[in-house]
Protein backbone atom coordinates (compact mmCIF):
# COMPACT_ATOMS: atom_id res chain seq x y z
CA UNK A 1 0.00 0.00 0.00
CA UNK A 2 1.33 3.31 -0.97
CA UNK A 3 0.91 6.45 1.42
CA UNK A 4 -1.47 8.58 0.00
CA UNK A 5 -2.56 12.28 0.76
CA UNK A 6 -5.97 13.27 0.81
CA UNK A 7 -6.49 17.60 0.38
CA UNK A 8 -9.47 18.11 1.02
CA UNK A 9 -10.66 21.69 -0.56
CA UNK A 10 -14.76 21.78 -0.44
CA UNK A 11 -16.99 21.33 -3.21
CA UNK A 12 -20.24 19.26 -3.51
CA UNK A 13 -18.76 16.20 -2.41
CA UNK A 14 -18.60 18.23 1.26
CA UNK A 15 -21.57 19.72 1.00
CA UNK A 16 -23.82 19.37 4.25
CA UNK A 17 -28.36 20.89 4.57
CA UNK A 18 -27.96 24.24 6.70
CA UNK A 19 -30.94 24.25 8.58
CA UNK A 20 -30.82 27.96 9.63
CA UNK A 21 -30.52 29.02 5.97
CA UNK A 22 -31.81 26.75 3.78
CA UNK A 23 -28.89 26.27 2.11
CA UNK A 24 -26.39 23.84 1.50
CA UNK A 25 -22.72 24.53 2.93
CA UNK A 26 -19.81 23.09 2.74
CA UNK A 27 -18.45 21.54 5.79
CA UNK A 28 -14.40 22.43 6.03
CA UNK A 29 -13.59 19.58 8.55
CA UNK A 30 -13.73 16.67 5.95
CA UNK A 31 -16.22 14.43 7.97
CA UNK A 32 -17.12 12.89 4.47
CA UNK A 33 -13.59 11.92 3.19
CA UNK A 34 -13.03 10.81 7.18
CA UNK A 35 -16.22 8.94 6.96
CA UNK A 36 -15.13 7.21 3.77
CA UNK A 37 -11.85 6.16 4.88
CA UNK A 38 -13.27 5.06 7.98
CA UNK A 39 -14.82 2.57 6.72
CA UNK A 40 -12.52 1.44 3.26
CA UNK A 41 -8.93 3.13 2.85
CA UNK A 42 -6.01 2.76 5.11
CA UNK A 43 -2.35 4.13 4.84
CA UNK A 44 -3.19 7.70 4.54
CA UNK A 45 -3.38 11.61 5.82
CA UNK A 46 -6.01 13.80 5.08
CA UNK A 47 -5.57 17.56 5.16
CA UNK A 48 -8.50 20.40 4.89
CA UNK A 49 -7.23 22.92 2.89
CA UNK A 50 -9.96 25.98 1.52
CA UNK A 51 -13.53 24.84 1.85
CA UNK A 52 -14.77 26.45 -0.86
CA UNK A 53 -17.08 26.11 -3.78
CA UNK A 54 -14.67 25.61 -6.66
CA UNK A 55 -16.69 28.55 -8.50
CA UNK A 56 -15.32 30.58 -5.74
CA UNK A 57 -11.86 29.51 -6.01
CA UNK A 58 -9.11 31.87 -7.35
CA UNK A 59 -5.58 32.01 -8.40
CA UNK A 60 -4.31 32.35 -4.77
CA UNK A 61 -6.54 29.44 -3.99
CA UNK A 62 -4.89 26.86 -6.54
CA UNK A 63 -1.43 28.51 -5.52
CA UNK A 64 -2.17 27.23 -2.21
CA UNK A 65 -2.88 23.43 -3.29
CA UNK A 66 -0.08 23.56 -4.98
CA UNK A 67 2.15 24.41 -2.49
CA UNK A 68 0.27 22.03 -0.13
CA UNK A 69 1.61 19.44 -2.86
CA UNK A 70 5.19 20.58 -2.86
CA UNK A 71 5.46 20.45 0.81
CA UNK A 72 4.00 17.12 1.22
CA UNK A 73 6.13 14.00 1.45
CA UNK A 74 3.73 11.78 0.09
CA UNK A 75 4.21 10.78 -4.01
CA UNK A 76 0.35 10.07 -4.19
CA UNK A 77 -1.87 13.21 -4.10
CA UNK A 78 -6.05 13.02 -4.42
CA UNK A 79 -7.41 16.10 -4.21
CA UNK A 80 -11.62 16.39 -3.38
CA UNK A 81 -12.57 19.42 -5.21
CA UNK A 82 -15.77 21.04 -6.91
CA UNK A 83 -16.12 19.51 -10.09
CA UNK A 84 -17.01 22.93 -11.70
CA UNK A 85 -13.37 23.77 -12.24
CA UNK A 86 -11.60 21.07 -11.40
CA UNK A 87 -10.33 21.39 -14.61
CA UNK A 88 -8.91 24.72 -14.48
CA UNK A 89 -6.83 23.22 -11.51
CA UNK A 90 -5.38 20.17 -12.98
CA UNK A 91 -4.10 22.40 -15.99
CA UNK A 92 -2.80 24.93 -13.46
CA UNK A 93 -1.05 21.99 -11.56
CA UNK A 94 -0.18 19.87 -14.61
CA UNK A 95 1.89 23.31 -15.72
CA UNK A 96 3.53 23.32 -12.03
CA UNK A 97 5.54 20.22 -13.12
CA UNK A 98 4.91 18.53 -9.42
CA UNK A 99 6.56 14.80 -10.23
CA UNK A 100 3.87 13.34 -8.54
CA UNK A 101 0.41 11.25 -9.12
CA UNK A 102 -1.89 13.55 -8.37
CA UNK A 103 -6.06 12.93 -8.67
CA UNK A 104 -8.50 15.34 -8.40
CA UNK A 105 -12.20 13.86 -7.96
CA UNK A 106 -15.71 15.18 -6.50
CA UNK A 107 -19.28 14.25 -6.64
CA UNK A 108 -21.46 16.23 -8.47
CA UNK A 109 -24.63 15.14 -5.31
CA UNK A 110 -23.66 15.88 -1.78
CA UNK A 111 -22.37 13.07 0.54
CA UNK A 112 -24.52 14.04 2.93
CA UNK A 113 -27.59 13.46 0.84
CA UNK A 114 -26.25 9.99 -1.60
CA UNK A 115 -23.13 8.61 -0.78
CA UNK A 116 -22.90 6.22 -3.24
CA UNK A 117 -20.84 8.87 -6.04
CA UNK A 118 -18.44 10.37 -3.25
CA UNK A 119 -17.93 6.98 -2.11
CA UNK A 120 -17.22 5.48 -5.27
CA UNK A 121 -15.13 8.32 -6.92
CA UNK A 122 -12.64 8.29 -3.83
CA UNK A 123 -12.12 5.12 -3.68
CA UNK A 124 -11.81 4.92 -7.51
CA UNK A 125 -8.74 7.69 -6.92
CA UNK A 126 -7.52 5.37 -3.86
CA UNK A 127 -7.25 2.51 -5.77
CA UNK A 128 -5.88 3.73 -8.94
CA UNK A 129 -3.04 5.47 -7.12
CA UNK A 130 -2.06 1.92 -5.59
CA UNK A 131 -1.89 0.36 -8.90
CA UNK A 132 -0.70 3.28 -11.32
CA UNK A 133 3.09 3.94 -12.16
CA UNK A 134 2.63 6.79 -14.12
CA UNK A 135 2.87 10.24 -12.96
CA UNK A 136 0.68 13.35 -14.10
CA UNK A 137 -2.41 14.63 -12.92
CA UNK A 138 -5.67 12.68 -13.58
CA UNK A 139 -9.51 13.19 -12.65
CA UNK A 140 -11.95 10.75 -11.53
CA UNK A 141 -15.07 10.81 -12.16
CA UNK A 142 -18.12 8.44 -12.61
CA UNK A 143 -15.87 5.38 -13.27
CA UNK A 144 -13.61 7.11 -15.56
CA UNK A 145 -10.09 7.73 -14.43
CA UNK A 146 -8.05 9.57 -17.13
CA UNK A 147 -5.35 12.17 -17.97
CA UNK A 148 -7.09 15.25 -16.91
CA UNK A 149 -7.31 16.36 -20.42
CA UNK A 150 -9.11 13.32 -21.44
CA UNK A 151 -11.75 13.92 -19.15
CA UNK A 152 -14.72 16.44 -19.05
CA UNK A 153 -17.53 17.50 -17.46
CA UNK A 154 -20.75 17.00 -19.81
CA UNK A 155 -22.92 19.51 -18.36
CA UNK A 156 -26.05 19.03 -20.40
CA UNK A 157 -26.61 15.56 -19.23
CA UNK A 158 -24.61 16.23 -15.67
CA UNK A 159 -21.75 13.71 -15.59
CA UNK A 160 -17.62 13.29 -16.82
CA UNK A 161 -17.18 11.31 -19.79
CA UNK A 162 -14.12 10.93 -21.99
CA UNK A 163 -13.25 13.80 -24.22
CA UNK A 164 -13.01 13.65 -28.01
CA UNK A 165 -9.67 14.16 -28.08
Amino acid sequence: MKKILIINTGGTFNKIYNPLTGNLDIEPKGKAIKSIAKAWLTNLTIKNIIGKDSLDMTGEDRKIIKETIQKAKEKNIIIVHGTDTMDKTARYLDKAKLGKKIILTGAMVPHSINPIESTSNLCSSYGFLNVSKEKGVFISMNGIIKDYKRVVKNKEKGYFEKSKY
